[in-house]
């Protein structure tokens, strides 16, 4: 499935796109996985850009070797870019604020904000996707009641090394479309979200999903866009560091506010420390220029969180 290419424009930088070298399966077990293989093995120029698309995967991952199911009809991408500099946290976070910018996205928070209801947005620290609003109760047994993140899309960055070296990163996206994986207790692997596609939101905005929802093979040039924006925005960054200007790190976080689908909820971080889980509480406050996530505990102090499983609970 040739993927269609823009036309360079000085003002954008999916110009890379007339660089891509895109190959479309039917099925892989791992885009990430194929695309790092080929890089280190020779088959793939470690020094281009290069696109991989399919319609399943049979050995879908997410972050820390969580399994990422991958049904027919939606979207699993990954993008191979050569790089020159470490890769931080800040990264999955850029390329969640330009995936939210995505037409469909776009279309469809205007919608859900017309109707009140939570719109899509970028959930520390690689997922798409919105909190239901908590209930209104008195009940003090709702304070501690662990609320569900509806999962839309996740991200995975990897590190590509060759003979030692960092050469590039490869950059995956599943997005669910069409179909809606049913997760178990098992397949959530502990976490608490359930997930949804974007046939679902048109179908609770009541809209007609026949004539709205995008094809994949637009999703596929869109999330490439975004993609390539946001390694451009990353790099931007790092640009920045020597000089000690802040110009572009200070407007993403800014932008980053305006979609954090974190901002002002009440959260349950467990870290694994030690053999042991600890467990932190406090309200969520957006990120740091690291990436961490920022967390106001009770006591007033902020925490920068490196990692950690996050659940949001009823605000107290």
């Amino acid at each position: 499935m040739p993927l269609p290419i823009s036309m360079p424009s000085p003002t954008n930088p999916s110009v890379h796109l007339s660089e891509l070298t895109h190959r479309h399966v039917t099925s892989s077990a791992s885009t990430n996985s194929e695309l790092i293989e080929a890089v280190q093995d020779g088959t793939l120029n470690a020094t281009e850009l290069h696109l991989l698309t399919a319609e399943s995967q049979s050995a879908g991952r997410g972050q820390r070797g969580r399994s990422w199911q991958s049904p027919r009809g939606n979207v699993y991408l990954s993008l191979y870019h050569p790089v020159h500099m470490p890769i931080s946290g800040l990264l999955s976070l850029v390329i969640g604020v330009e995936l939210a910018k995505m037409p469909v996205i776009q279309i469809l928070n205007k919608q859900l904000r017309v109707q009140g209801l939570t719109p899509i947005g970028v959930k520390w620290a690689n997922d798409l996707g919105f909190y239901q609003n908590p209930p209104k109760s008195d009940d003090a047994e709702l304070d501690t009641q662990i609320i569900q993140f509806n999962k839309l899309a996740g991200i995975l960055i990897e590190p590509v090394w060759k003979a030692g070296k960092l050469v590039g990163v490869v950059m995956g996206v599943g997005l669910n479309v069409q179909a809606t994986p049913k997760l178990t207790a098992e397949t959530c692997e502990g976490m608490s979200y359930q997930a949804i596609s974007l046939q679902d939101i048109y179908h609770v905005l009541e809209s007609d999903n026949t004539n709205s929802l995008p094809t994949l093979q637009t999703l596929y040039q869109q999330i490439s866009e975004a993609l390539l924006a946001a390694m451009t925005r990353f790099e931007h960054f790092d640009i920045e560091k020597p000089t000690g200007h802040t110009y572009y790190l200070d407007r993403f976080l800014q932008e980053f506010a305006t979609m954090d689908a974190l901002a002002d909820l009440r959260l349950q971080v467990t870290q694994d420390h030690d053999d042991k889980a600890h467990v932190v509480t406090g309200d969520a406050c957006s990120i740091d220029t690291n990436g961490c996530l920022q967390l106001r505990q009770d006591n007033g102090k902020i925490s920068a969180l490196f990692t950690g499983r996050i659940d949001v609970t009823n605000k107290a």
